[in-house]
């Protein structure tokens, strides 16, 4: 027979679980992120960003009233400014 003491500790297990493999993540290639993450990455103020958007260097996607930008396309933006020097 199951007890609530054996379903607290299977639970407890599983966040446990759960919680170390969230942990160990990396964000992936296909990463999306919102436009503070991208401001405080790449050390650069709002009207920057906005620059970057209107100039057509780096794209993005807005939901709604918030901007996201793919970690791909920043990593591409830097690779091709960073061999354009």
């Amino acid at each position: 027979m199951i007890t609530r003491e054996d379903l607290q500790n299977l639970k407890n297990e599983i966040v446990a679980e759960l919680k170390s493999i969230l942990s160990q993540q990396k964000p992936s290639e296909g990463t999306w992120l919102r436009s503070a993450q991208v401001r405080k990455m790449l050390s650069i103020s709002p009207g920057t960003l906005q620059n970057l958007r209107i100039q057509g260097h780096l794209r993005f996607t807005k939901v709604g009233g918030c901007f996201f930008y793919s970690q791909r396309d920043i990593a591409a933006m830097l690779t091709q400014n960073g061999s354009g020097r």
